[in-house]
């Protein structure tokens, strides 16, 4: 079946059965590899992405649920004044140790500081949870939302702007 996605604000054309999960999708037929396949039943966090600004398991999201909804994965999270500011602080704070997991955890991140731009350390540990971590980076993540919030809302004070995902 033809589908129409609003993926990185762009609309790609994709011909898939309606039960293909958007992981499959974004890595098989776009070519988009960042969004990583980790454990198959939204348990892990590997495969998150955006729908509408909603941080959401894709390898349990069939290509049929998306709908209209817009797509963002690791690939365009660069695009948003959050994403921007979350990987300066990944960048500064050398959070990556492996990198398998870090583009879900950057995901859900920026999903957090959307919803809540000046996230507690309960906040991101409640909201990060569900994002494993087999390094154990899991301090490191903490401090990067951190810094990212303080860089977001630097960044927004001095555009005037508010910053989105």
């Amino acid at each position: 079946m033809k589908y129409s996605i609003n993926l990185n604000g762009k609309v790609r054309e994709v011909d898939v059965d309606a039960d293909t999960p958007l992981l499959w999708v974004l890595r098989d037929v776009v070519g988009l590899t960042g969004t990583k396949y980790g454990c198959g039943i939204a348990f892990c966090g590997a495969c998150t992405v955006h729908l509408d600004g909603q941080a959401k398991r894709s390898c349990v999201t069939p290509i049929s649920a998306v709908g209209d909804a817009e797509v963002r994965t690791i690939e365009g999270l660069h695009e948003t004044p959050i994403g921007k500011a979350l990987q300066q602080a990944w960048r500064e704070l050398d959070v990556v140790q492996c990198g398998y997991c870090q583009s879900g955890q950057l995901m859900s991140a920026a999903g957090l500081l959307a919803e809540n731009p000046k996230p507690s350390d309960a906040d991101i540990d409640a909201v990060m949870s569900g994002n494993i971590c087999r390094c154990g980076t899991y301090v490191r993540i903490r401090a990067g939302i951190s810094r990212a919030s303080k860089l977001a809302s630097e960044s927004a004070n001095s555009s005037g702007s508010g910053a989105s995902i």
